[in-house]
């Protein structure tokens, strides 16, 4: 069908000529109001970004000195954000002559991916920068 003849049917109809895929050969055109069909394709979009879930990083920080129990509260605090889907940035740092300690570091982080082994995935092994150890968890799916 020509354009002008499909222009005079969307006239006559009151509906707009919309072009549906552009690059076809012919181009492929529907009558339909375009008002609607734009709220539709809004209304679409506001469905589809509710049923998303964005990702955060929580973070946890450790010492080296850090006694048993209170790693356990902290490795529990950890699963719960775990279990929600966020993923988790455990850091620990090192104050004064601690940073000659690195090794005593490693196994506190060790241990608290031991605890939280069975909700997560260790995305990031424990990595120094400076005076900070970091070290990332992820959720398993």
């Amino acid at each position: 069908m020509g354009v002008k003849e499909a222009q005079r049917m969307a006239d006559e109809k009151k509906l707009d000529l919309v072009k549906i895929s552009p690059n076809a050969n012919p181009p492929v055109c529907k009558l339909l109001d375009y008002g609607k069909y734009r709220y539709e394709m809004q209304k679409k979009e506001k469905e589809a970004k509710k049923k998303q879930k964005v990702t955060e990083i929580k973070e946890i920080r450790l010492s080296p000195s850090i006694e048993g129990h209170d790693l356990q509260v902290k490795a529990n605090n950890a699963a719960k954000f775990l279990k929600a889907g966020d993923k988790v940035k455990v850091s620990l740092r090192f104050k004064g002559r601690e940073k000659d300690y690195t090794d005593k570091g490693v196994l506190v982080m060790n241990r608290f991916a031991e605890f939280v082994g069975d909700v997560c995935a260790v995305e990031k092994k424990p990595e120094l920068e400076g005076r900070n150890m970091t070290m990332v968890l992820a959720p398993k799916n």
